[in-house]
């Protein structure tokens, strides 16, 4: 992806920067635990939340399968750690209507979070009207207490005007952060569409969030998103109401690097998520449906 010089510049600049341990604590808070496997249970998910309160402090969020918003309601009462879930996912092919009921559903059963695939097949292949239907109308699902991500899967654009366009509609039909990826395709979360997505928030002027999810697996490659944040938008922007990592085997690099170990609470179902992508790619709502390419790594 070229993106224009002055963005390449930050990126480059981003690139180089190692984590430490204060950067990887406060990336800690950032972080969107999450489990979207096939095969995951009500025990992945509990294991999952166990994790989700750690010696560096809580995660932003726990993510997983709608399905299991309701055993995440459970594990995480009185945390304090948001709900969040998928929506339209991963494929981005279901209508508005489809997608309303499942966002009305999961809010329903306690999701604070909606992560909605925008339908980015039929954006890149050139409708326009469609694929905001299917946005605003998750916009109007969650009225004006839930938070919408809308999942742009930055990988399958041929090219950077376009994922800008889709990137500007999507904040015009009501999007509260612009996520890079469901992390079922590669590339998955990289810094140049960080860079060009974080370019389009800020010359949005509007409070709109970033969230680079999919193959994010240590400290470092952390950092390196956090530091391209703060080039484009400024010391202190990112936080846990504008900014996010989704993934699941990044929180032990975090913890190691803040001086606090990892590795030994992880929970069932996590940190196997690459091989299980890289060998299928598939994942919806119900535990099936293929996507467009398999996956080397995923959350």
């Amino acid at each position: 992806m070229k993106l224009p010089a002055d963005l390449q510049r930050a990126l480059d600049t981003a690139a180089a920067v190692k984590a430490d341990a204060k950067g990887a604590g406060r990336a800690v808070g950032l972080l969107d635990l999450t489990s979207l496997n096939d095969d995951d249970t009500d025990q992945t998910v509990e294991a999952l939340c166990k994790r989700a309160v750690t010696p560096a402090g809580k995660v932003a969020a726990v993510c997983v399968w709608p399905r299991f918003v309701k055993t995440a309601r459970k594990a995480l009462k009185g945390s304090g750690v948001k709900i969040a879930t998928v929506v339209n996912f991963p494929s981005g092919e279901a209508d508005a209507a489809t997608v309303a009921a499942e966002t009305k559903a999961a809010i329903k059963d306690g999701a604070n979070e909606i992560d909605v695939v925008l339908p980015y097949r039929a954006f890149i292949d050139g409708a326009r009207t469609q694929p905001m239907n299917v946005i605003r109308a998750c916009r109007e699902a969650c009225g004006t207490d839930v938070t919408m991500k809308v999942i742009l899967e930055s990988g399958c654009f041929p090219d950077p005007e376009l994922l800008a366009w889709a990137a500007r509609d999507s904040i015009a039909a009501g999007a509260d952060f612009l996520k890079t990826s469901t992390g079922k395709v590669q590339p998955a979360a990289t810094l140049e569409a960080a860079a060009l997505l974080l370019h389009v928030i800020h010359e949005s002027g509007k409070p709109v969030g970033f969230k680079a999810a999919g193959g994010i697996r240590d400290a470092d490659g952390a950092a390196a998103f956090l530091a391209l944040a703060t080039a484009i938008q400024g010391k202190g922007w990112a936080k846990p109401d504008t900014f996010r990592f989704g993934a699941s085997a990044l929180l032990d690099s975090l913890l190691a690097t803040a001086g606090h170990g990892g590795g030994k609470g992880e929970g069932k179902g996590e940190g196997k998520d690459k091989d299980k992508d890289a060998k299928d790619g598939k994942g919806d709502g119900k535990g099936g449906g293929a996507v467009a390419q398999p996956a080397t790594a995923g959350y």
